[in-house]
């Protein structure tokens, strides 16, 4: 089979290597749909470094059953399935408590953050354990059910962490490939007023078209100055906002999202998942009683609730698709996501 193979920083190699086969209780799943991430891109540009090489990335991904081991009970070839990327022992406190991402036996598909990690989506097929597997609705297309795990991650920061409300408004730091479910998913939940930020045009396009009530251009302006990012939003929420979301994965996001506060601000790094340090000041952590959440990867009952949104046409994440192209051309894919023009980027196979 055909696969992008990551063997160190900016070396991804196309390469045809033996098909998989199942393990006992496996599946192996001819992939249809891959998203990429934005921390597939770290990781190939180098700004990624829990990284361990060769890798096969890859974990937003949808297909169809190909061929499954003797102990598999409820999969059968043929099926149209979602990947969910991250399982784990199943008896441990963190998997009983639903945790599944915290399992210290657990397991990856496609990336790091996990003890053990399995090849990726992007390649031609893959072998997984049964217990990622989701059943694809039938009406669901297979790139809005590759989809999944990232409206997922999108619903547990904003509606299960941070709680969104209705009439509450929400500022959201970042409108790319993962914040833009973000935009949606707060809109879709009662948000009054959402205001996108972010340093691309395009991206800010995206989210009005996508939810936002306002954007703010952030690119080559100060935190606080004149004129300011900070001023500029909250001249449209004279309040301040109820909700903030960083969604950007950089430190400059993260600090407009702490001076953004208010008395009662809530807020959640979601889009930094690598080492990133600023100064905070707790004494007004503590006097604003402001909630600081944070939300990485995905639970089995965050996956649950995004394939039902998506099922029940609630949100429809091929709106965010910008870009797609066949894994043969997966290097264009990648210089595509170092552009500002685009959202979210698919590998679509036939």
């Amino acid at each position: 089979m055909l696969a992008a193979i990551l063997k160190d920083v900016g070396d991804l190699a196309l390469e045809d290597i033996p098909k998989p086969t199942p393990g006992p209780t496996d599946a192996v799943v001819k992939v249809k749909a891959t998203g990429i991430c934005g921390t597939d891109h770290k990781a190939v540009r180098g700004r990624r470094h829990n990284v361990t090489f060769p890798i096969i990335l890859g974990h937003e991904n949808s297909g169809v059953v190909d061929a499954i081991g003797p102990a598999v009970k409820n999969f059968v070839p043929g099926d149209e399935v979602v990947v969910a990327p991250i399982g784990g022992c199943g008896v441990c406190k963190w998997c009983r408590l639903g945790k599944v991402h915290f399992c210290e036996q657990g397991y990856t598909t496609g990336g790091e953050g996990a003890p053990t990690v399995l090849p990726g989506g992007f390649a031609e097929y893959m072998a997984v354990p049964e217990t990622l597997l989701y059943r694809k609705p039938a009406a669901v297309s297979f790139e809005a059910a590759a989809l999944t795990e990232p409206v997922s991650c999108a619903w547990k920061a904003v509606v299960e962490y941070s709680g969104v409300r209705i009439g509450e408004d929400v500022v959201v730091i970042g409108t790319g490939g993962i914040g833009i479910f973000c935009v949606m998913l707060a809109r879709r939940a009662g948000a009054a007023r959402v205001v996108a930020v972010d340093t691309s045009d395009y991206a800010l396009e995206t989210a009005l078209r996508l939810g936002a009530t306002h954007a703010v251009n952030a690119s080559s302006r100060e935190i606080d100055g004149e004129p300011g990012i900070r001023e500029e939003i909250l001249e449209i929420l004279p309040g301040g906002p109820d909700l903030v979301i960083e969604a950007a994965g950089a430190a400059d996001a993260v600090k407009l999202m702490f001076a953004l506060r208010r008395k009662g601000t809530r807020v959640n790094v979601f889009g930094t998942t690598t080492p990133t340090s600023l100064t905070i000041d707790a004494g007004s952590l503590n006097n604003f009683e402001t909630r600081v959440d944070v939300s990485f990867s995905t639970t089995p009952y965050a996956m649950e609730n995004a394939l039902l949104l998506i099922e029940r046409s609630v949100i429809d994440p091929r709106e965010a698709i910008s870009h797609r192209f066949p894994l043969k051309q997966i290097h264009k894919a990648f210089d595509v996501m170092d552009r500002p023009d685009r959202s979210k980027v698919m590998i679509v196979q036939e």
